[in-house]
């Protein structure tokens, strides 16, 4: 997959393939990025890239030239690299995605969707916003992290990046780690423990220990639904559950209400 992200601060990036297993991914070669600062796609000497909001009120809005300029630019160049290299297809998937708090909340389900794509261009806001018309006319889609608002589009956009790198193919050592992460399948994860054995008092529940792991399996699965039930109702609202899900969510209510661990 390759990333293209349009921003006014381009070395915060280096976050992103400096540290963890998106680094890593990035030194195989399974991912790679380049930022485009629309400030060198202005039409002035000053760079120029935004102005006061027509109707009044505060701030600037960011322009929509430079930014289409740079995300032209950054299609070209990516055109360029695939022709060189003999893989331009005409059905190549790409998608440019507006980082905002007025996009479709991001969730695991979209980032599974986004792992299948060839390319993404990542535009990140700044001010009051950007240019309608450049959203209307350039924007595939606007993806929020949440309803809040932040300084700027650069963290939402490497937060995107972290959760669709790590769900490439090879990106994680070993594949179960990203099946068995929070939400796959509409769950929160279970609980993990290690050593040691015994912590502050607290012993490691026995069935992870016993070796049997059917049990261990039943185990997890039981702790997921109870743990998405107390945290996050929602999730099993849209999920539903099977007749099995639904024994095992009883159990852990009942044992939640003897006072018991469940262990």
């Amino acid at each position: 997959m390759h990333v293209d992200c349009v921003s006014l601060f381009p070395d915060m990036f280096a976050a992103v393939i400096e540290h963890g297993v998106v680094r890593r991914a990035h030194e195989q070669g399974r991912w790679s990025l380049e930022v485009w600062n629309p400030r060198d796609f202005a039409f002035d000497a000053y760079r120029t890239i935004d102005d006061r909001p027509y109707g009044g009120g505060p701030g600037m809005v960011m322009r929509p030239e430079p930014l289409a300029r740079a995300i032209d630019a950054a299609g070209a160049a990516w055109n360029a690299r695939q022709d060189a290299a003999g893989k331009r297809a005409a059905g190549a998937a790409s998608r440019v995605i507006y980082l905002s708090p007025q996009g479709r909340p991001l969730d695991d389900a979209r980032v599974r969707e986004l792992v299948a794509l060839d390319r993404m261009v990542l535009l990140c806001g700044r001010y009051e916003g950007v240019d309608e018309r450049l959203l209307r006319q350039t924007v595939d889609e606007e993806i929020s992290l949440g309803d809040y608002v932040i300084s700027g589009g650069e963290l939402a956009a490497m937060v995107l990046i972290d959760a669709v790198v790590r769900q490439l193919p090879g990106v994680l050592g070993d594949e179960r780690s990203a099946e068995q992460d929070s939400f796959n399948g509409g769950l929160l994860d279970c609980p993990h423990y290690t050593r040691p054995e015994v912590y502050a008092g607290e012993p490691v529940p026995p069935v992870l220990l016993s070796g049997n792991h059917a049990q261990i399996e039943r185990w997890r699965l039981k702790q997921s639904l109870g743990r998405t039930w107390l945290r996050r109702p929602e999730l099993l609202a849209a999920r539903g559950m099977d007749a099995r899900e639904t024994v095992l969510l009883d159990e852990f209510r009942a044992e939640l209400n003897s006072g018991s661990t469940g262990q």
